[in-house]
């Protein structure tokens, strides 16, 4: 077993180059057990096992630092960095995280990870301090995953010829980022571009060019020709005249040649673009089959593939369902997200209404601001982010969308605590959305109440938000009961002690708080649906507040709420008293199981009702 003998990169280049395939082929076992029993990204770690690996023995970690763009194909990045056993607890609470965590790993971890278009931006101010420091430390980027489009990456690619003199970027195209560009003559000039013999070649061409008469002219013409040649047939050429040396296409799966490159660009100086080719999911040959499919998994059979929890009905599936319902009745509904297709529930609408379908890709700005373009043109656009991301887009939401007024619906998936942890948590986007004006959030309690929520949003003209968690409820069909009304709460259940709140799903979370405490403490709750966090019911708030405790219960920070909306309401009211049940706003909720995370921090239905007794039993 060679991973028992790794503990340090450094370890790791002490091999010879010959055993490297089986380290490799080991890591790929790790992570297919590791993530086959606790869940994560498969098949994006699966392709890049060989490419970090390479980078790790040719680059001189920590030294130079390795940044990953996103971080959920860093897994073998963990591995070698002292991490093997501790990779065994991924995703679990107080157990490894699922990206780069710098409060994980300070020595071989930059910052955290977890969303695009962060690692050349990052890496390029790495190089720039390098510089000014003095030091030959190399700072790698490697991006893969179609973040390259982000329009972080972009920036940080149009700014890397000023100060990125010690700056690498690889390019991990496993066919989800940019097209494939592969073919004996590509592969056969950019050896000559890497070789040290081209390169000394070219200076001597270029001393001798300058003892010729006129021989400024003769450069500026050759090197015309050479920019012409390069146009024509090279694929990286765009990357050149950035000012990027452009490397590739290299096989991302043949450590033979990527240890041959990375020990050559090493020696280079300027900002380096390296494009390797990898095979999302190599090695599992139904992740292979379906790399969107076994990109984030819950867990699956190791012998046949099959998904933990496949066939439940979830909210991003019910989502899907009523968009395509709705679709058949207006012909001006159009969906837009960007690069989740399949997490979104649009996959199935994507196929029945191509052209009314659009991906933009990693580029959640974009997304919005197109939607916006969209609903000025006459349509009824339906955005689809997940919470995390949404709020990359903020100024577009303000500044696109809700000042003019424009009616784009926001479906807010994902929102509340989910198991990736701190960079993929959806629990700070009512801190933001509740201040805009004119903006409706809603929020469904069940999965039943997504399509009338989103026929109500379109029949309004103005910007709406509907947000619901990962998962389902598994609610029984009579939910929902009430139909909607503009900025009007729901009452599940009339009672003469505490007033229990509760938003989404969480208002399951309230029933069962209200039973133990009849059951155990014979106190007779209230229990209200909120349904609009904007506008919010404050004359239901301000009618039921006076001489009753008051509790709010929310799958978000404590901080910009139910909870915050709740105090607004009924602020200066005789109240009993007031108790927030939602996630800590001081410091970020960890990763793990998100039962476990909720009972970590006095989530549960239990927590709740002892909580409440307490308060009113010790008054």
């Amino acid at each position: 077993m060679y991973l028992e003998k790794i503990h340090s990169p450094e370890e790791l280049r002490r091999l010879p180059p010959e055993e490297l395939p089986a380290v490799a082929a080991e890591i790929r076992e790790l992570i297919l057990a590791t993530v086959s029993e606790n869940g994560g990204h498969l098949a994006s770690n699966l392709g890049a096992v060989e490419l970090i690996l390479a980078l790790h023995y040719c680059f001189d970690t920590p030294r130079d630092r390795l940044l990953f763009d996103v971080g959920h194909q860093a897994y073998t990045h963990k591995i070698l960095t002292g991490r093997r056993e501790f990779f065994r607890s991924l995703r679990r609470c107080g157990g490894c995280a699922g990206f780069p965590a710098s409060w994980e790993s300070a020595e071989y971890d930059v910052g955290a990870s977890g969303h695009a278009g962060t690692a050349i931006s990052t890496a390029l101010g790495i190089s720039a301090a390098n510089a000014l420091a003095k030091s030959s430390a190399r700072a790698v980027a490697v991006v893969g995953d179609g973040s390259l489009n982000c329009g972080i990456s972009l920036e940080g690619l149009n700014n890397a010829h000023r100060d990125g003199s010690n700056l690498v970027v690889v390019l991990n195209d496993n066919k989800m980022s940019i097209s494939e560009n592969v073919g004996g003559l590509a592969y056969y000039l950019n050896r000559l571009v890497i070789g040290p013999r081209y390169n000394r070649l070219k200076t001597a061409a270029k001393r001798m060019l300058m003892t010729l008469p006129r021989h400024e002219t003769i450069h500026r013409f050759i090197r015309r020709l050479e920019d012409v040649i390069k146009s024509l047939i090279l694929p990286g050429v765009v990357f050149e005249e950035l000012g990027f040396r452009y490397i590739g296409p290299i096989n991302g799966h043949s450590l033979p040649d990527l240890l041959r490159t990375f020990r050559q660009v090493r020696e280079f100086e300027g900002p380096v673009l390296v494009h390797v080719v990898t095979e999302k999911g190599h090695g599992c040959e139904f992740a292979v089959r379906s790399p969107e499919r076994y990109h984030g998994v819950s867990g699956f059979d190791r012998a046949t593939g099959e998904l933990r929890g496949g066939k439940k009905m979830t909210f991003s599936r019910a989502f899907g369902d009523a968009m395509l319902e709705l679709a058949s009745r207006y012909d001006d509904l159009v969906a837009i997200t960007a690069a989740m297709a399949s997490g979104t529930g649009l996959e199935p609408f994507s196929r029945a209404y191509p052209r009314r379908f659009y991906d933009a890709g990693i580029a959640e700005e974009h997304a919005v601001t197109f939607a916006a373009g969209l609903a000025a043109a006459g349509l009824r656009p339906v955005c689809a982010i997940y919470s995390t991301f949404l709020q990359r887009a903020l100024d577009c939401i303000y500044h696109d969308v809700v000042l003019p007024q424009l009616p784009v619906i926001f479906a807010i998936d994902r929102a509340g605590a989910v198991e990736d942890g701190p960079t993929h948590h959806g629990i700070y986007d009512l801190g933001f959305l509740r201040a805009m004006p004119g903006l409706v959030i809603l929020a469904p309690r069940c999965e039943a109440e997504l399509l009338p929520m989103l026929e109500y949003a379109r029949s309004l003209a103005s910007p709406v938000a509907i947000r619901y968690p990962r998962g389902g409820t598994q609610e029984a069909p009579e939910c929902p009961a009430a139909p909607l009304e503009t900025g009007h709460a729901e009452i599940l259940r009339e009672g003469s002690g505490p007033v229990l709140w509760a938003m989404g799903p969480e208002c399951r979370t309230a029933l069962d708080a209200a039973a133990l405490l009849e059951q155990e403490h014979a106190l007779d709750c209230t229990v209200v649906n909120a349904r609009f966090l904007a506008p919010f019911d404050r004359e239901l708030a301000r009618k039921l507040a006076p001489g009753r405790l008051v509790v709010s219960i929310e799958d978000h920070v404590v901080v910009g709420g139910l909870g915050s909306a709740l105090d607004e309401a009924v602020a200066g009211l005789p109240c009993a008293g007031r108790l927030t049940f939602g996630w800590p706003a001081g410091k970020p909720v960890p990763h793990g199981a998100v039962a476990d995370l909720r009972r970590a921090a006095k989530l549960t239905a239990r927590d709740i009702a002892s909580q409440v007794a307490e308060f009113v039993l010790h008054v």
